[in-house]
């Protein structure tokens, strides 16, 4: 067996095994490498010093946040379209959860 079916098989097993909203939040990062490696890399700059990194942290963030809320919109849709409407609040929830979890400081992006 080769290694990239061994790793389709690995994504296909932790895919079945993820909430929707990690499921969206993976899929999100896996389809914007770049962004989300630089942005990672801005973030932690900016956790140690704010005041260097704040510019470059809002510019590169605010892209980032438009990536997030276009994800966030998708999984809400989808479970609107279902019986599960009313709960798509508490979806966005969980699912801005994982993003404060791997982006701690991603509400002051904007913030001068």
């Amino acid at each position: 067996m080769n290694i990239s079916k061994l790793i389709d098989i690995i994504k296909r097993v932790k895919a079945i095994k993820m909430t929707k909203h990690e499921e969206y939040y993976q899929r999100m990062i896996d389809e914007n490498p770049e962004i989300f490696s630089l942005f990672m890399d801005i973030h932690d700059k900016y956790v140690l010093d704010s005041q260097q990194w704040q510019t470059k942290f809002n510019l590169i963030g605010e892209k980032v946040v438009e990536i997030i809320r276009d994800w966030e919109k998708r999984l809400c849709r989808e479970s609107e379209r279902g019986k599960f409407g009313k709960f798509s609040d508490k979806l966005a929830d969980k699912f801005w959860v994982l993003v404060r979890k791997d982006f701690s400081k991603i509400d002051f992006v904007g913030v001068r």
